[in-house]
């Protein structure tokens, strides 16, 4: 009897101690600590989300929880790594390659835990403040190495980047520059000139990193993309009209003074034509040929693909064979081709209908919505000459993004007064003020 009063005392305790500030306050610090992870370190980012969802699961309402997974953008990501792990039954590749297979899609996991987790707190800007300082300091880095090499975190490093390599650094700048992009316009619309100009001296910074430090050829593809979803949602006519102007104006500038980015874009053609003519192994050819490739493999099993892992054991057995090029890779670069070379159409199917029940929470004109409507756009985009869903930086960014955005997203959505418009008083942080600049904004 008492060994049963003791342990109920301690099952007590432990209820209590869970609902507790502190703790709920650890459950909010954990996800800030993987975004400001996600720019230099893996294992940190691995450890602290593990450690996240400890703390994050006995604060679980069930029921809750359960009701939340009939939304499709909870449920889908789950849906696609059932997929994930079914697929290692028809996989021809070995156990130790179909087991890897499954670890890229794993983080989709943590998707619907965020969206319900943040729904609760008031934090998750805590989130994207986190990303922005570590960026910046990663953008400080990349200037310093750029002038003092020796400074570099790791041996294989181009110019310019201090950790990792050029397509995360491209990915988590270009990412920065947007998301400031309307609160530089709301600030200088509400006349908080100081502000405003800190934040576009920042924005500066971080494009003046792109094109005279380090990119990757990736980032001109969706950078147009983003600009003009950013003045089709925050601009009137004229004032886009003005900007695309500017765009062009500076695309033309830095185009004359960065031999950096021309030597960059005038690569894509000298790499096909030796592909192409004299089929030596360029960053352009690998592609090409892993892309055909990849369209044959797909022709093989093209409802339910191949199954997890087989990626590397198909290219090792069809690939090249001439000297110089890779026959043993795990990546297609291209994230349809990517799950549909493993799980075939249905695969593809799931995909792109997380891709669009995503994409349908950000439809708001809140900082969140914002966030997470590039965020998405950004990883579809991009995934078109990578798999940015699977990479490590790119697929954490997409899962922080729409989780925590999403989440936010969703209170606004929910903060709503009698008369059905936004009742402010009752908002979380970080909400308002892109509504209050679309008034000052508004389109002729």
């Amino acid at each position: 009897m008492e060994t049963a009063i003791s342990t109920a005392d301690v099952l007590a305790a432990f209820r209590r101690a869970t609902r507790s500030s502190f703790w709920l306050l650890c459950a909010d610090i954990y996800p800030a600590l993987v975004a400001a992870c996600i720019p230099w370190s893996t294992t940190a980012v691995a450890a602290f989300m593990v450690i996240w969802f400890v703390v994050l699961l006995p604060t679980i309402n069930h029921r809750e929880f359960l009701e939340s997974l009939k939304q499709p953008a909870y449920w889908l990501p789950l849906a696609f790594f059932t997929l994930v792990i079914l697929g290692m039954l028809w996989s021809d590749a070995s156990w130790p390659e179909r087991l890897r297979g499954v670890s890229p899609a794993a983080k989709l996991l943590a998707i619907p835990f965020l969206l319900y987790h943040f729904q609760r707190s008031q934090r998750g800007h805590w989130v994207f403040i986190a990303f922005l300082l570590s960026c910046t300091v990663l953008m400080l880095a990349s200037w310093s190495v750029l002038y003092a090499p020796d400074w570099r975190m790791t041996h294989w490093g181009v110019a310019g980047v201090p950790i990792k390599n050029t397509i995360d650094q491209s990915q988590e700048f270009g990412l920065c520059i947007f998301a400031l992009c309307p609160v530089a316009l709301t600030l200088f619309g509400q006349r908080r000139f100081a502000m405003a100009a800190a934040c576009a001296a920042l924005i500066l910074a971080l494009f003046a990193s792109l094109m005279f430090v380090a990119i990757a050829r990736t980032a001109l593809v969706y950078m147009p993309v983003l600009l003009m979803l950013f003045a089709l949602k925050y601009l009137g006519r004229r004032a886009a009209l003005a900007l695309f102007g500017a765009a062009m104006a500076t695309a033309l500038v830095v185009w004359s003074t960065s031999p950096y980015l021309r030597l960059r874009v005038s690569n894509i053609a000298i790499e096909y034509k030796e592909y192409k003519e004299k089929h030596l192994v360029t960053s352009t050819g690998e592609r090409l040929e892993w892309w055909g490739k990849s369209l044959d493999f797909i022709g093989e099993a093209p409802l339910f693909g191949n199954g997890t892992g087989s990626i590397k054991q198909l290219f090792e057995r069809d690939g090249a064979k001439e000297d110089g090029w890779r026959i043993s890779i795990e990546n297609p670069h291209n994230q349809t081709l990517s799950v549909a070379v493993q799980w075939g159409i249905l695969g593809c199917m799931i995909l792109y209908a997380m891709w669009c029940s995503h994409l349908l929470l950000f439809g708001g004109l809140s900082l969140p919505a914002w966030i997470g409507l590039i965020v998405v756009v950004q990883n579809f985009v991009s995934s078109i000459f990578n798999s940015h869903l699977f990479d490590f930086n790119e697929g954490w960014i997409y899962v922080l993004g729409v989780g925590v955005a999403g989440a936010i997203a969703a209170q606004r959505r929910s903060c709503r007064g009698k008369n059905g418009e936004p009742d402010c008083s009752r908002a979380v942080p970080f909400q308002t003020p892109i509504t209050r600049s679309r008034a000052n904004f508004a389109r002729p």
